[in-house]
């Protein structure tokens, strides 16, 4: 029986040891498993809220700024400014062709001077004036309108002293309307460039207005006998 005993405790404290010597692994299980969990869901789950702003203003600013230099970078003239290219358009081409027809038809070698005048310095303006219009996408007209078409037919039919009369009154009143567009248009025009080439070609004008006005004043009684005018004047 005393052996027993013996036998039976020692198997008592074997189990006793083994028991104490398994408790420990348990709570170490469990410390390492429960804390890099947590850690790494919070991580990983951060950046996803930053990637939409990142998104949001890269689309915004790209395409607001593309559309408004395309609409801002179109040359768009006013009424008042197109009216005033086209009216100088045909006004220049008449110009030009009454001019020669003044050089060609014209009885005094005064009248034919000032329409060659008319013939090279509205050519030089024309073609000043057709750059400006392709640099404004304006489509200049090729005619010189009815208005003008009616005076070339009617200067056409005429010649000798009559021929210088009314080209010289119809010049003299048609320049006194022309300069008086180009000074409005050089003070009051929205488009600078359209101005500018107001204010160039104003100068041309008066010093044309100037002429014809110095040969209307004598010129209505000198043109159809110059030679008659000139020397009865002189003794």
């Amino acid at each position: 029986m005393s052996n027993f005993k013996i036998y039976s405790t020692g198997i008592v404290a074997i189990a006793l040891s083994l028991a104490t010597g398994c408790t420990p692994t348990t709570p170490h299980d469990d410390n390492i498993s429960e804390v890099p969990p947590a850690q790494s869901v919070q991580t990983t789950e951060s950046p996803s809220p930053s990637a939409s702003p990142t998104t949001s203003p890269t689309t915004s600013p790209t395409t607001s700024p593309t559309t408004s230099p395309t609409t801002s970078g179109q040359n768009s003239l006013s009424s008042s400014d197109r009216q005033f290219i086209n009216a100088a358009a045909q006004g220049g081409l008449a110009e030009v062709q009454l001019g020669q027809l003044a050089s060609q038809r014209g009885a005094s070698d005064a009248v034919k001077q000032y329409g060659q005048r008319m013939v090279q310095d509205h050519t030089l303006v024309n073609n000043q004036l057709k750059q400006l219009a392709t640099q404004k996408g304006v489509t200049l007209p090729t005619t010189i309108g009815t208005k003008n078409q009616q005076v070339k037919q009617r200067l056409s039919k005429l010649s000798g002293a009559k021929f210088d009369r009314q080209y010289l009154n119809h010049m003299l009143q048609d320049h006194e309307k022309d300069v008086s567009a180009f000074q409005t248009e050089a003070e009051q025009g929205q488009d600078p460039d359209v101005k500018a080439f107001a204010g160039q070609t104003l100068p041309i004008l008066k010093e044309h207005l100037q002429q014809v006005r110095s040969l209307v004043n004598p010129g209505n009684s000198t043109s159809t006998p110059t030679p008659t005018s000139t020397p009865t004047t002189t003794p």
